[in-house]
């Protein structure tokens, strides 16, 4: 006898960037805390913020979700994850591992994997209470419909019911709902079972008419009017990048992002974010590097060569040399690690046009890309300070030279990265370092040696925003009515 579907529920959004990844970990933490195997999915995910799992990648927003549940990520919680490689196309990871490139031009081509995307999804159903599916853009884009896998494409295929999230912060939440629920033909529509308004600020009462007129033209009911969760900037983003130039008041050590077109891993800066006594000046096109930074970082990049072109293009490697001469830090973070040195070369084309350019010379180290990929989560030591922490490496390509016989860090069996004689210029391959306390503690200290002491317990606070994301969709949110529709999969089939 086939055993009967588990329940499952989507949630959709009106476009990017509207809540739909943290209202799944709100949901997922939720329904974790009341006992039930809460398993998050997401069918197609385009990101260059990756998560490193035992069994391959994943986007970071999927890592995050699986925590909430309290689970290990895994790469059937997100089959298909393309990460951009500018306007050329994308790097396919699928189920978890590289399976070649998409061209802009042949994006429908997407539609190939939902094999794959079924596949996973069946799979990590087995043993679960419930399935939260997290779409991907809108639904309404209708020229990508024929072939979605992301959305009401994958809906259908699964009979998973919907639920459709507008966000109210960013203006046009009544068009925007009302105009997806017009645009899109019957036997989609009738897959969407509800709405829900997010990031509301102010008297939630006020917005009753509004509610009112979404309903009445589109036949869905409210499942809430959820207010603006100030504390969601606690939690890894995937997407949102928060650039500014201006100084935090009472901060005492500076540190300056050159954001370069393809940076990735960016979630690696969200723990100094979170420092009282740390201004994270995250520095876009056009301005200049602060010349009174402590630290500056080069993140990781998914196209090295090219950003190493944006940088010089910014003028920004001046202003790095200058800080250099000036005594200041300098961190490189994979990509960024292999632009300190003074070659990289790409001769298979894995990241654009085969070639090579001159990196920055910072370390005495080059860099050749080839085709093994690297994906995998290591416990490390600091060796400056012995302190201990847990990280991840994703990256193409071999660094070697002189300064890596100063690697920064320890592994199982091996050193990790390189640093200049004089300490001030380090770069590794590892993801994740300033989540651990310790270490985070140690390289702030080795910049400011006066610097307070941290009262910062990152991984807790994740937690607990977590917890407190819960409570809020609790609160805010119909969870009963969602777990309700969520049961009608049983019935759908």
């Amino acid at each position: 006898m086939a055993r009967p579907p588990v329940p499952a529920i989507m949630i959709l959004g009106t476009g990017s960037n509207v809540g739909k990844s943290l209202i799944v970990a709100g949901l997922c933490r939720l329904f974790a805390n009341r006992g039930l195997k809460v398993r998050p999915f997401k069918p197609q995910n385009m990101s260059n913020n990756a998560a490193a799992t035992q069994a391959g990648e994943i986007g970071r927003a999927q890592a995050l979700q699986a925590r909430a549940a309290r689970i290990a990520p895994h790469p059937d919680m997100n089959p298909v994850l393309l990460k951009p490689e500018g306007e050329q196309g994308s790097q396919i990871i699928l189920q978890g591992r590289v399976a070649g490139r998409l061209a802009s031009r042949d994006f429908a081509r997407r539609g190939d994997f939902m094999p794959q995307v079924l596949d996973s999804f069946e799979r990590l159903s087995a043993g679960a209470d419930l399935m939260i599916v997290e779409g991907a853009g809108s639904p309404a884009e209708t020229n990508l419909r024929a072939r979605d896998i992301a959305n009401l494409g994958f809906a259908r295929a699964a009979d998973v019911p919907a639920v459709l999230i507008g966000d109210i912060d960013r203006g046009g939440v009544i068009a925007s709902l009302v105009g997806t629920h017009a645009v899109l033909d019957a036997e989609d529509r009738t897959m969407i079972r509800a709405f829900a308004v997010n990031r509301f600020r102010g008297a939630v009462e006020l917005f009753a008419p509004g509610v009112a007129t979404i309903s009445e033209a589109t036949g869905w009911p409210c499942l809430g009017v959820v207010p603006w969760f100030a504390d969601a900037v606690r939690l890894p983003a995937e997407d949102g990048l928060d650039i500014h130039s201006g100084r935090k008041a009472g901060a005492r050590i500076r540190i300056a992002v050159p954001v370069l077109p393809g940076i990735a891993n960016f979630d690696d800066l969200d723990p100094l974010k979170l420092e009282g006594d740390v201004d994270l000046a995250m520095i876009g096109p056009g301005q200049p590097l602060p010349g009174d930074a402590d630290l500056i970082i080069l993140p990781g990049s998914k196209t090295t060569l090219r950003d190493l072109t944006a940088l010089r293009r910014e003028g920004w490697d001046i202003d790095i040399l200058a800080h250099r001469r000036r005594g200041g830090h300098v961190l490189g973070l994979c990509g960024g690690y292999q632009m300190l040195g003074h070659v990289v070369r790409d001769p298979l084309g894995l990241e654009g046009p085969p070639g090579e350019a001159p990196g920055l010379g910072l370390l005495d180290v080059e860099t050749t890309l080839d085709a093994d990929k690297t994906v995998r989560e290591v416990d490390f030591i600091d060796t400056g300070s012995s302190a201990r922490g847990r990280a991840y490496e994703i990256h193409l390509g071999r660094t070697e030279g002189t300064d890596t016989t100063r690697a920064p860090f320890r592994v199982v069996g091996r050193t990790e990265g390189a640093a200049s004689p004089d300490g001030r210029v380090a770069g590794s391959y590892l993801h994740g370092i300033f989540a651990s306390d310790a270490v985070r503690g140690a390289w702030l200290k080795a910049i400011d040696g006066e610097r307070r002491v941290s009262h910062l317990l990152y991984e807790d606070a994740v937690d607990e925003t977590l917890d407190a994301l819960a409570a809020h969709l609790g609160e805010h949110f119909d969870t009963e009515t969602l777990l309700d529709l969520a049961r009608t999969r049983i019935s759908m089939r």
